[in-house]
């Protein structure tokens, strides 16, 4: 618990280097003008292709045939439908933009500073970036999709989107925190002995989403969370043996 909460003061303080407030704030506005500019062109049609598959449920359909409130329902429902998967997919487009772009940028401004005594090993590789973020990328929006049915259990709307938050924060940043300073012995042994300190990070990271405005710039914030905590973890094991 104590380095998960470390791992989040040391990030706050590194937003005080030059450029870091800039790698913050942009991936989140790409997500959003990306995303706001297909809702606004698009949204009728899904929103329609949604209605079309309730019809296709015979008694749902014969239901909006014979009664206007059970279609002005199932309109209600569509666009509250599109509006839950729009939100995940406005953070996921921001992380991985974040573990792509903006990261590997900021640490090339905080480990120098930070960790000048870690030597690069680079255990990895744009190509495995690139796989990893997006096999969490497809494991994510799987897991939205599957437990849909789930939400109307209470509670579970507050405790899966922190759950599914927690596993692609932990799964997309880790390796990219870790790529160039760890060779990949490294990498998997660290991994496995700190799976349950990377997870405490992603749910950190999932809780932080819900707070207005932070949640504007939490998966930046997250992601030097993250590399905070890795490099920090990388140096404890290296310095294991001699102790």
């Amino acid at each position: 618990m104590n380095e998960a909460l470390s791992a989040f003061g040391r990030a706050l303080r590194s937003l005080s280097r030059p450029a870091m407030i800039w790698h913050l704030v942009w991936p989140t506005l790409a997500a959003l003008l990306l995303w706001g500019e297909l809702a606004w062109f698009f949204w009728d049609e899904a929103s329609a292709t949604l209605i079309v598959w309730f019809q296709e449920w015979t008694w749902l359909h014969q239901l909006m045939d014979r009664t206007q409130f059970v279609s002005v329902a199932a309109l209600a429902t569509a666009n509250i439908l599109l509006a839950i998967l729009f939100v995940p997919l406005i953070y996921a487009t921001a992380l991985m933009l974040v573990a792509l772009v903006a990261l590997p940028l900021m640490l090339e401004r905080v480990a120098p500073a930070d960790y000048p005594d870690l030597e690069k090993r680079k255990g990895g590789s744009m190509a495995g970036s690139v796989w990893n973020s997006l096999y969490a990328l497809l494991v994510y929006l799987a897991g939205w999709l599957v437990t849909l049915p789930l939400w109307l259990i209470p509670g579970a709307g507050l405790l899966l989107p922190v759950v599914l938050s927690a596993y692609l924060n932990q799964r997309a940043y880790r390796y990219d925190a870790l790529m160039q300073h760890a060779d990949a012995g490294e990498m998997n042994r660290l991994f496995r002995q700190e799976r349950g300190g990377l997870w405490l990070v992603g749910i950190i990271s999932g809780l932080l989403a819900y707070v207005p405005v932070v949640n504007l710039v939490v998966p930046a914030y997250a992601g030097l969370a993250f590399a905070h905590y890795c490099l920090s973890a990388l140096r404890r094991m290296r310095r294991a043996p001699a102790a």
